[in-house]
């Protein structure tokens, strides 16, 4: 009998990853998988900058990586590839944030004003940029971007934008309370808005609302993370690509009889929001495969191009290891 080989993985902990932690999804055959919890950039369990590590130190064998980071590494030929896995999503309506007492409440509002992000290539960033341009009619290029973190990878930026980097991401609750900066954009806000201690509100008066007529438009959940592994593994042995493809849609399917059980989550109404989501999304928000998610994939290349991340537009078949483009 062959002896199987280690493959490491580099993954959060979501719920729905939680069976690569507790040993309930298989590994591909001829594997045995080592996962590693890391943080994608200021997480101190088992390290740190998950994205940066695995693209620039090769540390581990698959991991969950930054959708934009990956665009622009791909179209620099870095020796990754991707699998049509989509750990992560987020829609960008709820994560614009502004003073409770401003008039902002419309993309339109924040022309000409101070608004912060993580870094200028964050999959969020991109996406709330992208948005503001080509669904809300509101150039993101009219706004002053303020960049907490440093980029992953560098880029330069497109003539006439104001991009200034600040630093410092804990002190964005203050300096929106003293109206240093008039929005912020960012997947995980300041722990002192978290905690109610520096208030802030959402810049759509009713986000959730904007957010399903968003999914009713553009026929999707957007992406943030993509599932990516090292080339050099595709290349030595094909197969693996579609394994690590069907393990991390077994763990989708274990993750999803949780909510069977009523008292699962620690929210009092965990199963009602669970029935909810199901009825308001006329299907699977968080459907993997090549094909359901081209078009996602073309909207973000589309945004990366125009906010100058990527030199050209390419098919997102570029993304992938061919043996998963018939997912």
């Amino acid at each position: 009998m062959a002896q199987e080989k280690e493959l490491t993985l580099a993954i959060e902990r979501y719920d729905r990853h939680f069976p690569f932690f507790d040993g309930t999804v298989a590994a591909p055959d001829g594997y045995k998988l080592k996962v590693f919890q890391v943080g994608q950039s200021s997480d101190l369990r088992d390290g740190v900058d998950r994205h940066g590590r695995m693209l620039h130190g090769a540390e581990f064998d698959v991991g969950e990586f930054s959708m934009s980071t990956y665009l622009m590494a791909k179209g620099r030929n870095m020796p990754i590839a991707g699998i049509p896995i989509f750990p992560r999503r987020l829609f960008s309506q709820s994560q614009m944030w502004v003073h409770p007492e401003s008039e902002l409440w419309e993309p339109k509002d924040l022309v000409g004003k101070k608004v912060a992000l993580s870094s200028f290539q964050t999959t969020l960033s991109l996406l709330a940029k992208g948005d503001m341009k080509f669904h809300y009619d509101v150039p993101w290029e009219d706004i002053h971007w303020l960049v907490t973190t440093e980029e992953k990878v560098e880029f330069k930026v497109k003539e006439g934008v104001k991009v200034e980097f600040i630093g410092g991401r804990a002190d964005l609750g203050r300096m929106l309370a003293d109206r240093e900066i008039d929005a912020f954009f960012l997947p995980h806000p300041p722990h002192s808005v978290v905690s109610g201690e520096t208030p802030a509100r959402r810049l759509f008066a009713d986000p959730k609302a904007e957010e399903l007529d968003y999914f009713e438009k553009v026929g999707d959940f957007p992406i943030m993370h993509v599932v990516a592994i090292r080339q050099s593994l595709v290349d030595s042995d094909p197969s693996l690509a579609h394994g690590v493809f069907d393990m991390f849609n077994q763990a989708k399917t274990l993750a999803q009889t949780y909510y069977e059980d009523p008292n699962w989550s620690r929210l009092a109404w965990g199963r009602h929001y669970f029935e909810e989501e199901r009825n308001l999304f006329v299907r699977d928000p968080w459907e993997n495969g090549f094909a359901r998610n081209k078009a996602n994939l073309e909207r973000f290349i589309k945004y990366s191009h125009d906010q100058g991340l990527i030199d050209e537009i390419y098919p997102p078949s570029h993304l992938f290891a061919e043996e998963t483009l018939d997912t």
